[in-house]
């Protein structure tokens, strides 16, 4: 897993010109507006990455500083600063007379006593990582573990019950090697929730449509029903209209990092009308609609 490349982001090369980048955000800006869009959580994520490399490639002072230092952009200036200073210590050496305790003092005045050659070798942070990482619904329900390959290398992340679809963690220490022996950057793994089930999740709290038959519905009867942890019985109260809910406490999703703690499951009868009827159940019925 690599950061993000802002022009693969953006569907574009290297060689795209200001407007080429204008064109591409404005086109998937369009594709991918929350307004267009609502409650799609795909949508709002590609969103957020557009909208981050539209920020850097349509700054040709971003951009340049991208193109040239790639994944350690961000840490340019620092760079550019250090070679600077750099320059102008040799300058001064050759320009000026400096006595060893002069220079000595000079670098002492600008890295805090660091001396001259340690001076040299500013440490910078590595960069950080950026992934995804999509796991079904019923993983993300409870505390699990996941082996992850990042850059070659086999780590054993965990994962909290109760994630939630475009939420980022951080892993610390897993991007890029630091500069002049730095630390190391770190990983940020967004999360794409993949809803295989019947559930439909509003943070905390699930919902599901449960299908009753009509003599159910107007009688009452037990019926069974899914939850996260299994199936229950259920009490359906004699003349149960379509639409009617009901809520299970503690039946919905677990919190994030709370594990134990959870939200409620509400459930809609959807009442289902009997197809195919006999002469003698039309009967009945038609007995029943004089009453």
């Amino acid at each position: 897993m690599d950061f993000i490349d802002y022009y693969k982001t953006l569907g574009i090369n290297k060689k795209a010109t200001a407007n080429d980048v204008k064109k591409a955000y404005r086109k998937l800006a369009r594709k991918y507006h929350p307004d267009l869009n609502p409650n799609d959580k795909d949508a709002e994520l590609n969103f957020k990455k557009i909208n981050e490399a539209n920020e850097v490639l349509s700054n040709p002072e971003y951009r340049k500083k991208y193109d040239k230092y790639g994944k350690d952009w961000e840490n340019a200036e620092a760079y550019e600063k250090a070679a600077r200073t750099q320059n102008n210590n040799r300058q001064r050496t050759n320009n000026q007379n400096f006595s060893d305790n002069d220079f000595s003092d000079y670098f002492e005045s600008m890295f805090g006593g660091q001396g001259a050659y340690k001076s040299r070798s500013v440490k910078f942070k590595g960069q950080d990582f950026n992934s995804e990482l999509t796991i079904d619904l019923l993983n993300a329900a409870k505390t699990h573990k996941k082996t992850l390959t990042v850059n070659g290398k086999n780590i054993r992340i965990t994962i909290p019950a109760g994630i939630e679809h475009g939420q980022t963690i951080k892993i610390k220490g897993h991007g890029g090697p630091g500069a002049n022996a730095g630390p190391k950057g770190d990983l940020y793994i967004t999360f794409k929730i993949n809803n295989n089930t019947n559930f439909k999740r509003d943070k905390n709290n699930l919902y599901l449509d449960v299908p009753i038959d009509l003599y159910t519905a107007v009688l009452g009867g037990e019926i069974t029903v899914n939850t996260l942890d299994g199936k229950v019985k259920l009490n359906v109260k004699p003349e149960t209209q379509n639409g009617d809910k009901v809520k299970l406490k503690g039946k919905g999703f677990p919190f994030y990092k709370n594990e134990g703690t959870n939200g409620d499951l509400f459930i809609t009868y959807t009442v289902q009308l009997p197809k195919n009827l006999t002469t003698k159940q039309k009967d009945l019925f038609t007995k029943l609609s004089k009453l």
